[in-house]
């Protein structure tokens, strides 16, 4: 169930980050939601092991926004050049 939930999560990161950060993705919005997905599990495992925040806070929330933006930004980056 906590796998469901992550993707979830993941699914609302993705459409918040192309919110956040709009423009012309090479990708369109369902790399954004497939990136915000990837955020969520990345920094989400990775806050709870260095032992930033816990599952089911709202540091995590805003934890796997901030990653989907950084993902989202490097897939820029690689799929300009």
């Amino acid at each position: 169930m906590h796998i469901i939930g992550t993707i979830i999560i993941g699914f609302v990161v993705g459409a918040l980050a192309k919110f956040i950060m709009p423009g012309k993705d090479p990708g369109g919005c369902i790399i954004t939601i497939l990136l915000g997905i990837a955020g969520s599990f990345v920094f989400g495992y990775l806050g709870k092991y260095f032992g930033i925040y816990r599952a089911g806070g709202v540091e995590g929330f805003i934890g796997a926004v901030i990653g989907a933006i950084i993902l989202l930004v490097l897939y820029r980056v690689i799929k300009k050049k």
